[in-house]
């Protein structure tokens, strides 16, 4: 069931959010704050610890010596929270890995860290996502 309920706002910050809506391309003011609400509240059970699913993306070169098997070595150290992992050649230099995860947040958290801290990754990033019913 949807709930209306009206919200002031200054008229530049209206204005700002009107252009970040266009931006995002969101189709109506409702929609663009349900999903800032979807992503607060995300954020905090990531903060809170409980149980999340994510995405950690590599990017790095293939030629650095040994640090395919140094990423594989610390992957296998999180196997209770890796889903799956798909690794593609983005050229002859570059690739890109994508580690889907699901676990404790501080555990997913620490392996993107680890992953992304790791010499020779050129970018690392980690999507949060989830688990929680009571956001959709």
């Amino acid at each position: 069931m949807i709930k209306r309920f009206s919200i002031s706002l200054d008229e530049n910050l209206l204005a700002e959010f009107d252009d970040f809506i266009l931006r995002r391309q969101y189709s109506n003011r409702s929609e663009a704050i349900r999903d800032l609400i979807r992503k607060s509240f995300i954020q905090d059970e990531w903060e809170a610890g409980k149980e999340v699913v994510g995405v950690i993306s590599l990017v790095y070169d293939h030629h650095q010596y040994q640090l395919q098997e140094r990423i594989t070595e610390l992957q296998h150290g999180f196997h209770h929270q890796i889903v799956s992992t798909t690794h593609i050649h983005m050229d002859h230099d570059n690739c890109l890995e994508v580690v889907i995860v699901r676990g404790k947040a501080l555990e997913v958290r620490d392996l993107a860290e680890k992953l992304t801290a790791i010499r020779g990754v050129k970018d690392g990033n980690l999507a949060m996502s989830s688990t929680g019913e009571d956001l959709h």
